[in-house]
């Protein structure tokens, strides 16, 4: 995608002053259950945020609230601290691309990109052009007398991103754009809209289920479960402490080891797991010693040493070239342990005694 000096810096501009999101207390309700309970949520200008979680965990429905396509039954949504709660969607200032694309069937790419300008009474002249732009800076341009049907899935998305773009909104929201394209098509084109969002500052809103679509792309990640924000952080904090335990086991994989809280020391907060003591970092406030806790630490920061040193002393159980790394399985009396080593690492043998440990900053814990 190109996008032109002129329009990248007016944008660049808008965004210091617009596209600050504000819920408070928003939720719904759909066929007689809260489907989205008293989020609250706030966006700096410029943000792209990820609404991440499951199906049916209420992102989409919240996505649809802050379009206007769903009316909330409660709480205050507002842009730039204009309450928009009641406000009909085609005057709320948000462009939105969805998952099935929604183009016109009938209509050239350029109407359909028009369409937006049409409604807002833009003369012919100025339409013609700022199309034109658009659909250069989403890599369209020469495509525009095209009809959607001579498109393939990545170009159609593109023409969607440019009809939502073209009105210059305040918000960009995405509702799962990308999970209709194949696998390596998708993270092209999410790579590009990333590339994109960042040089033209648009406050962009993307729900999706992919991990790692939402780590990569995001500058801060909400995951949600049961209508609830359950942490909202940027996606290292996200992956390295996760602050709920539905958060540790729903993005990627993780280490999840029982234990009783032992207080602070000078290697961390320590943890008593098993016939061991582990150090790792509290998400949240401290808990008090004897609180029974659970640590969480990922694959990749574990270390597997075959020298007997302060940490949680196991057997190996498995191991597995997986090509860029080797999953080694260590058993211990708290438990698997599952270590991601680098490919070229000497590798244990199964039933060798080993010792796995790792930095306190890498690991987290909750109070159970």
């Amino acid at each position: 995608m190109r996008a032109s000096t002129a329009t990248a810096e007016v944008s660049a501009d808008d965004a210091v002053r617009r596209g600050r999101l504000r819920l408070d207390g928003v939720r719904k309700v759909l066929g007689g259950k809260e489907v989205v309970s008293a989020v609250d949520l706030e966006t700096e200008p410029g943000e792209f945020l990820t609404l991440l979680g499951p199906s049916g965990c209420g992102k989409s429905t919240t996505l649809n609230m802050v379009a206007g396509h769903l009316t909330a039954d409660g709480g205050v949504i507002e842009v730039d601290g204009r309450d928009v709660t009641g406000t009909p969607p085609h005057r709320r200032s948000m462009g939105m691309v969805f998952q099935s694309y929604a183009l016109f069937p009938h209509m050239t790419i350029a109407d359909n990109v028009a369409f937006g300008l049409r409604m807002r009474k833009v003369a012919a002249a100025e339409r013609d052009r700022q199309v034109a732009e658009v659909l250069e800076m989403v890599g369209l341009d020469g495509m525009a007398g095209r009809h959607p049907r001579q498109l393939s899935g990545g170009q159609q998305q593109r023409a969607a991103l440019a009809r939502a773009l073209v009105i210059q909104p305040d918000l960009l929201l995405l509702d799962e754009p990308f999970s209709n394209l194949d696998a390596q098509l998708r993270v092209r084109l999410r790579e590009e809209v990333g590339a994109l969002q960042r040089r033209i500052g648009t406050t962009t809103i993307l729900v999706t289920h992919d991990q790692e679509e939402a780590l990569a792309v995001s500058d801060r990640i909400a995951v949600m479960a049961d209508g609830v924000i359950h942490q909202l952080d940027r996606p290292r904090e996200i992956y390295l402490r996760p602050g709920t335990d539905f958060v540790a086991q729903f993005i990627g994989e993780v280490n999840a080891l029982d234990g009783t809280a032992a207080g602070f020391t000078r290697d961390g907060y320590a943890c008593r797991v098993a016939d061991a003591t582990v150090a790792a970092t509290p998400a949240g406030e401290a808990p008090a010693e004897g609180t029974e806790v659970r640590v969480y630490v990922r694959p990749e920061v574990v270390r597997i040493r075959t020298d007997r040193t302060s940490g949680l002393v196991g057997t190996v159980r498995e191991t597995r070239f997986l090509g860029s790394r080797i999953r080694c399985v260590v058993a211990t009396p708290a438990g698997d342990v599952t270590a991601a080593l680098p490919f070229d690492a000497d590798v244990p043998a199964v039933g060798e005694e080993v010792t796995c440990e790792w930095r306190p900053s890498d690991a987290s814990l909750t109070a159970r």
